[in-house]
């Protein structure tokens, strides 16, 4: 007999990746339009957990209003002779494995920033009740992770009483991730790799190491050693360094091994410590983005939960769809808060000299991290909400990336004359070097113009197709 029986909705692996569009959702609990919001696990003694205790504080599943947004909060204390402290974070990210296992249900993000919908179909067929899916979790936990010998689990959606627990969950998370600080990449033999994400992303593989924090935010170094060695066969797993090919750009033999194998052959190489070339994959779930915007030359940072444009004009659900399903885009990266303090920090890139634009949330967060020659040179939303007023702001406060366009205008000033500078008449040869340039007409096709030692000058160019041609 199964051990899910009797629950009404299917539960298993294979409903992971569903996606829940808001025609088809009952209730949504926490994402965008909710501002408080957050899963929290924590290990107890063995007399402070009453086993199988589920509590409900608010109103249940089938007591709210139909196709509005909730707070929700999610607790869980767990205890057993060999369960520790740093097994937290791993724990709490099963929630977001396991809620995806339930027929009709949609988790993406972690700690204080998740996202969840229950489908209308699965609300039809009985799952109106938090007390099914803390029965789930319950016999979900005990049965995959067996070190688990009491587990309780509260469930929040009294908008006050979710606020009150939101403060306590962001103490927790920065005592977590304070303890996983200090230790450096090149002082360990080996990385840890994820793919619980991979339902919504299949070629992504999240390399975890001590100073690059899972893109989720939720999974340290020491988290995911943890993880390894009490669940050898599940999603996380222990990656050999092997040679480092670049230290700056983060390169090594035995992540693009693993990566490439994870991935199935889609991803061959990665760069951890930059937004370009060969940069980290990204899931769906990461804490915030690192963007490349052009017209400065440095990056933006935007964070889930930053509901204006950013300077380009885009909001972040854009971004995050040009960044997530496991691919590697120049220029979009995504990334988590604890990484932007590493001292890896988009190492190739030029670090935080080449930030120029971060929301004043994240900016508050991070601004210990930051080198205080730069924390006043950082525009937020409050400074610069279009590129020019960007422009504007990082001239004025004198901003390290000014230097850099300064110079870049030099070098070009410098190369111009040489490119100007007039051939002498001479017959070439038919074997000199050529230059093929695609020219595009309407939406398919196009012709191949081939130049051969030829130096054009003009104000426009017109192409156009001959008849019947």
């Amino acid at each position: 007999m199964s051990m899910f029986a009797d629950i009404p909705v299917g539960v298993g692996e294979v409903y992971s990746g569903e996606r829940i569009r808001w025609q088809d959702t009952y209730v949504e609990f926490g994402g965008l339009r909710v501002q408080y919001k957050f899963e929290l696990v924590k290990v107890r003694k063995m007399d402070e957990v009453v086993d199988g205790k589920i509590t409900i504080i608010g109103p249940d599943i089938k007591d709210l209003e139909p196709q509005k947004s909730y707070s929700l909060g999610i607790f869980i204390e767990v205890a057993g002779s060999q369960v520790e402290e740093e097994l937290e974070g791993v724990i709490e990210r099963r929630i977001h494995e396991y809620t995806n296992y339930i027929e009709g249900m949609m988790h993406l993000n972690q700690r204080y920033d998740i996202w969840i919908r229950l489908s209308k179909k699965s609300f039809e067929k009985g799952l109106n009740s938090f007390h099914i899916i803390g029965k789930i979790y319950q016999r979900l936990f005990k049965s995959e992770l067996p070190i688990i010998e009491k587990i309780q689990i509260t469930f929040i959606t009294d908008p006050e009483k979710v606020k009150e627990m939101y403060d306590y969950a962001l103490k927790e998370y920065e005592k977590r991730d304070a303890r996983a600080r200090g230790l450096k990449d090149e002082e360990v033999d080996a990385f840890y790799g994820c793919t619980l994400c991979q339902s919504f992303a299949p070629t992504h593989v999240c390399v975890i190491t001590p100073q690059r924090y899972s893109n989720c935010g939720a999974i340290s170094w020491f988290d995911a050693r943890a993880s390894a060695r009490i669940d050898p066969k599940g999603p996380v797993f222990r990656i050999e360094k092997g040679e480092c090919i670049d230290p700056v750009k983060g390169e090594y033999t035995g992540v693009n091994d693993v990566v490439k194998m994870k991935s199935g052959g889609e991803i061959q190489r990665v760069w951890l410590y930059t937004a370009f070339g060969y940069p980290h994959t990204s899931c769906g779930c990461f804490e915030g983005i690192a963007f490349y915007i052009p017209e400065v030359d440095g990056f933006g940072i935007v964070h889930r939960g930053f509901a204006e444009l950013t300077p380009i004009g885009v909001p972040f659900s854009k971004l995050a769809d040009s960044t997530a399903g496991g691919r590697q885009v120049d220029g979009f990266h995504g990334i988590s808060i604890e990484y932007m303090r590493s001292p890896k920090f988009l190492q190739a890139d030029g670090g935080w000299e080449r930030v120029v634009w971060v929301p004043s949330a994240v900016l508050e967060r991070v601004k210990d991290f930051i080198p205080k020659h730069l924390v006043d040179k950082i525009a937020t939303e409050k400074d610069a909400k279009t590129v020019e007023e960007l422009k504007n702001f990082l001239v004025a406060k004198g901003h390290p990336i000014v230097k850099r366009w300064e110079e870049k205008a030099k070098a070009e000033a410098a190369a111009k004359p040489v490119e100007e500078k007039a051939l002498p008449a001479v017959a070439a040869p038919e074997a000199a070097a050529e230059m093929a340039v695609p020219v595009s007409v309407g939406v398919v096709g196009g012709f191949r113009i081939i130049l051969k030692n030829a130096k054009i000058r003009a104000e426009r160019v017109k192409i156009v197709r001959e008849k019947g041609k």
